[in-house]
């Protein structure tokens, strides 16, 4: 490795732990790599060895969930989840967290929530029909909820809005154990033909590695690793590392990518997300079992004089990374060049099985693919006293316990949230917000898709394992509910004291006009006391968002 590494600071112990990395996993990487790591390699070690994304404590428990079915074309470990609805189509699906980000700066954050769960979508080859989210805030009274809410909200729309995809569904919640750290998740679910679905695993040697979408600036630095960290007084501080997003850019980079897909252009493709550059070549190398060669001076920056660690870390958005076939390269610049977007061939596959930056004619990076896996210590959650209703006395009456349940902000109506998102554009919302599950066309119909989010968290703090199993059967009713058959679920994972999974299901394609007048339960959390109103598929009871 070159040692002229361009004025690097030293490797000392407490730049280590500002990484975020333990003094055992710092003398692990001693091991793997048999000599003191670069600055930038710290930080690319820093990034994906997070468990924001490698999982390193919870990848041994998430391997227990049941992700096959004849119906399932691709499950966990690709951007997004593809299940085939017939006819040729398939439906990709993903959703993910961006607590940390929106916290920190509320409509930022949560405006590149969405754009980085759009592009996992259509960079499996898919357009993106609808998006839902789950969010989650403190009290009401707590001086920061007011500011995040707006902040959150506006950002979801002004993405979203802007793109032009409906926000269709969702979930929003107030409590005060939120007050240190909200919840901000999103989904968004596409359409695709399942014979030409698109993988993020590199294959062949010497493959072109194309640059794609907007250019790299220092916004995001370590925003993987600040996602995985836990927030104290000092995390204002943090802004930097939150990315700024741009939907006019991202709704470009849809329908170029798309248009280079349907060229016949692409052997791998991948989104960069967290980690960036990092974390996209990485994955795409791994994957296809081959090394990777990148050479930073190709890559497209908006700033000047950034290094190799910035370049590799940061997240600035709209951005991918694919793997070309040679002979169209040609053709692929032409494609990204006519929808005004940079095109850059920065590397080449290897049969190396080795990760190999440069910069500036120095080698600043050497790595391979060692990722750790944890089995953290875990006892049974202890078991909480049976409580019977018949030993409490009520501390008032059913008509007076029923007004102020229906006063408080959990249960009041959210129409001033999703009245502030575009849930009609595209002209297949069949079923809006403010029902049990939201129902889209599929293109001209007759199928229709049913979505929903839904938890409660309270139940998962009480008891994790009966609290997951009602998240599945409450998202499951939402969509039985409106005429729809289970089919596929996914969730957004987020280790934390306060706050569960949020569950998310898409049902198997029905009859767009089957869906079934209903009613909610009065034990069901969402009911609501609204009258009945007229959607464009049948009369339906109010309830709130």
């Amino acid at each position: 490795m070159n040692k002229s590494l361009r004025n690097e600071p030293a490797i000392t112990a407490e730049l280590v732990a500002s990484h975020g990395l333990k003094p055992d996993e710092y003398e692990r990487i001693l091991k793997i790599i048999g000599r003191v790591p670069s600055f930038t390699e710290l930080g690319i070690f820093s990034a994906m060895w997070n468990e924001h994304c490698s999982y390193k404590s919870s990848r041994l428990h998430l391997r227990g969930l049941p992700t096959k079915a004849p119906w399932v074309i691709q499950g966990p470990g690709e951007n997004a989840g593809v299940i085939d609805i017939g006819d040729g189509l398939a439906v990709v699906f993903k959703m993910e967290s961006h607590n940390h980000p929106s916290f920190i700066e509320p409509y930022q954050g949560a405006t590149t929530g969405v754009g980085g769960i759009l592009r996992d979508v259509f960079t499996m080859g898919a357009r993106p029909i609808a998006c839902l989210n789950a969010i989650s805030f403190g009290a009401p009274e707590h001086p920061r909820t007011r500011h995040l809410v707006s902040g959150v909200v506006a950002g979801i729309g002004g993405y979203g809005n802007s793109f032009g995809v409906p926000t269709v569904g969702g979930q929003m919640r107030f409590h005060t154990r939120y007050d240190g750290n909200i919840l901000v998740n999103a989904m968004a679910v596409g359409l695709a033909e399942t014979d030409k679905i698109f993988y993020a695993a590199a294959s062949g040697v010497n493959m072109p590695i194309v640059y794609l979408g907007s250019k790299t600036g220092r916004d995001g630095i370590h925003g993987a690793t600040m996602a995985s960290a836990e927030f104290d007084d000092d995390s204002a501080e943090k802004r930097p590392t939150v990315q700024v997003g741009d939907p006019f850019a991202e709704k470009l980079l849809l329908e170029a990518c798309l248009e280079i897909m349907e060229a016949d252009c692409v052997v791998a493709i991948q989104d960069m997300g967290a980690a960036g550059l990092t974390c996209s070549a990485v994955e795409m190398g791994a994957k296809g079992d081959l090394g990777v060669d990148l050479n930073l001076d190709s890559v497209p920056t908006r700033e000047t004089g950034m290094s190799a660690y910035e370049m590799m870390l940061s997240e600035s958005q709209e951005r991918m990374l694919m793997v070309l076939k040679p002979e169209k390269e040609k053709q692929a610049e032409a494609i990204f060049k006519k929808w005004g977007l940079d095109f850059a061939v920065v590397g080449y596959t290897t049969p190396s099985q080795r990760f190999v930056v440069k910069h500036g004619g120095d080698v600043m990076v050497e790595l391979g693919d060692e990722a750790p896996l944890y089995d953290r210590p875990h006892v049974p959650s202890p078991q909480l006293p049976v409580i019977r209703a018949q030993d409490v006395k009520a501390p008032m009456s059913i008509s007076d316990a029923l007004v102020k349940l229906i006063a408080t902000p959990e249960l009041c109506s959210k129409r001033w949230v999703w009245e502030q998102y575009d849930h009609v554009i595209g002209g297949n919302t069949l079923q809006r917000p403010g029902g049990d599950a939201a129902v889209v066309r599929v293109q001209e119909g007759p199928k229709g898709l049913a979505l929903t989010v839904d938890v409660t968290p309270r139940y998962c703090e009480a008891d994790p394992f009966e609290g997951g199993k009602q998240a599945v059967a409450e998202a499951w009713r939402n969509i039985t509910a409106v005429g729809g058959r289970p089919l596929a679920i996914t969730d957004a994972r987020w280790i934390s004291r306060s706050c569960p999974a949020t569950c998310h299901f898409i049902t198997k394609p029905t009859d767009a006009a089957s869906c079934q007048r209903h009613r909610s339960a009065a034990s069901d959390c969402w009911m609501t006391l609204r009258n009945p109103r007229r959607s464009p598929l049948k009369r339906v009871a109010k309830r709130s968002f």
